[in-house]
């Protein structure tokens, strides 16, 4: 495996990404919004932030996970809140520091 300092994630990512939500056929770039242009959210979002975890071995334990995504829909809960951008590449960034949080996230 590469090097996380100079390896190139992103295709692998892309495909990583592609397999968790079963899309194959919008692009996908590190500009790619996980909620707005994938429609990641919820509990789906959640999934695939822990299995990124795991399989990148990113610690993820000061994700602020509500600030990026929306809750589960549901007939009671009402999304009056604005999420924050959260792109693929900031999932780059965090394979390649190891860890996602506030600060990987606004570098």
């Amino acid at each position: 495996m590469e090097n996380k300092v100079t390896g190139d994630y992103f295709n692998e990512l892309v495909l990583f990404i592609r397999d968790q939500i079963r899309e194959y056929k919008m692009p996908i770039t590190r500009d790619t919004l996980i909620e707005d242009d994938l429609g990641v959210t919820g509990d789906e979002a959640n999934e695939l932030l822990i299995n990124f975890s795991r399989k990148y071995n990113v610690n993820i334990s000061n994700f602020n996970f509500s600030k990026y995504f929306y809750d589960e829909p549901g007939v009671f809960n009402i999304q009056n809140r604005k999420i924050e951008p959260f792109t693929v590449g900031h999932l780059e960034k965090a394979i390649m520091v190891g860890c996602l949080d506030e600060k990987v996230i606004n570098s």
